[in-house]
């Protein structure tokens, strides 16, 4: 019986080692032809990157006088489809939003891979410039959800921006994976690191983080992490009873985005 259990314990570890690629990224991969279908109306774009790769890109314009630009950057899951429907709570209060897909996700080629993503997430920047005059770089707010907090806050240490929001952050992905497996030991380092607590202390602009007190995704004290991190002028807004999924259904969530857009 201790050798049978001792077998399932070892083949645990070395099963979450090797499907690590596909624990972490879960796309849901969309055709070149399929039509996006939004209440509201969007430009479509596709980004060719330096090695050959494609990313599809949904630009969602307010109809209200346009204050700037959001550049956001979605979870580990999906494609636009499912992100698409989070533009109106910026272009309800006067933002543009500028939203991607990462590699292998929705319409976008290539293989999920971590270096690739912050590559990626630096030609976005730079292609918003080359494209659009209306938009400034003291004007763009950089948006992370999730996984997409890793991309955003590791754009963020890099260039100019407005500020910087991340919504349900971890403090890297070794720490998520190893505190929502509490009774495993891994005698290794993950392949894929997204370390926001490596690139906060980096970035010079306000961040503002939003985190649930029941995310049962991403552990709270993942998330806490990175308080110590912060500046002083820097906020860390807990909701309460908010999850991984829904901080965007609670008043104090879309309270202070009024207060911080």
């Amino acid at each position: 019986m201790i050798l049978w259990i001792a077998s399932i314990y070892v083949l645990i570890i070395v099963g979450t080692y090797a499907l690590q690629k596909y624990i972490i990224f879960q796309p849901d991969g969309l055709s070149s032809d399929y039509q996006f279908v939004f209440k509201k109306t969007y430009e479509e774009f596709f980004i060719k990157t330096a090695d050959g790769a494609t990313l599809n890109a949904l630009l969602f314009q307010t109809d209200l006088p346009c204050k700037g630009l959001v550049i956001y950057f979605h979870g580990n899951a999906d494609n636009l489809q499912r992100w698409g429907k989070f533009q109106s709570d910026f272009t309800s209060r006067g933002y543009d939003i500028l939203m991607s897909d990462f590699r292998g996700f929705g319409k976008s080629t290539g293989q999920a891979d971590e270096l690739k993503f912050y590559e990626d997430a630096q030609l976005i920047y730079d292609w918003t410039f080359e494209n659009f005059e209306k938009y400034k770089k003291e004007e763009v707010i950089i948006y992370g959800r999730s996984l997409g907090c890793a991309i955003a806050s590791n754009l963020a240490m890099k260039v100019e921006a407005q500020k910087v929001i991340l919504e349900t952050p971890f403090k890297n992905i070794g720490n998520v994976i190893k505190m929502n497996s509490r009774i495993l030991y891994f005698p290794f380092d993950f392949k894929y690191n997204f370390p926001n607590d490596e690139h906060l202390s980096k970035i010079k602009e306000p961040i503002y983080i939003f985190v649930g007190t029941k995310d049962w995704v991403v552990p709270n004290k993942s998330s806490e992490q990175l308080q110590p991190l912060l500046k002083s002028s820097d906020q860390y807004i807990e909701i309460e009873g908010g999850g991984h999924k829904n901080l965007s259904t609670f008043k104090k969530y879309q309270q202070t985005l009024d207060a911080i857009l």
